[in-house]
């Protein structure tokens, strides 16, 4: 996500330290408190993944996200609806 979709999210979004922080912990499947010393403290970051998860913005984000991915190869935005036993 660049700036300008950062701004248009309306304030919910960290600073892009923290996002890129985020990034790094999923693609790299690392443990929050191994985030590496150039990133900000791993505490923080969790403060805002923490909040984003309790109003249910990673799930929107990530619905959003795929909606655009599916449209950008022309398939059916529209997915089969989530299991109801998904973890959180």
């Amino acid at each position: 996500m660049d700036e300008r979709e950062g701004r248009t999210a309306g304030g919910l979004l960290p600073p892009a330290d923290e996002r890129r922080a985020i990034r790094y912990l999923v693609a790299g499947g690392i443990k929050w408190r191994a985030m590496p010393v150039d990133l900000p403290a791993w505490d923080r970051v969790y403060a805002f993944w923490r909040r984003w998860r309790d109003k249910g913005l990673i799930a929107e984000f990530h619905d959003r996200l795929s909606g655009k991915v599916r449209a950008n190869e022309d398939r059916d935005v529209e997915r089969p609806p989530r299991s109801s036993t998904r973890s959180r």
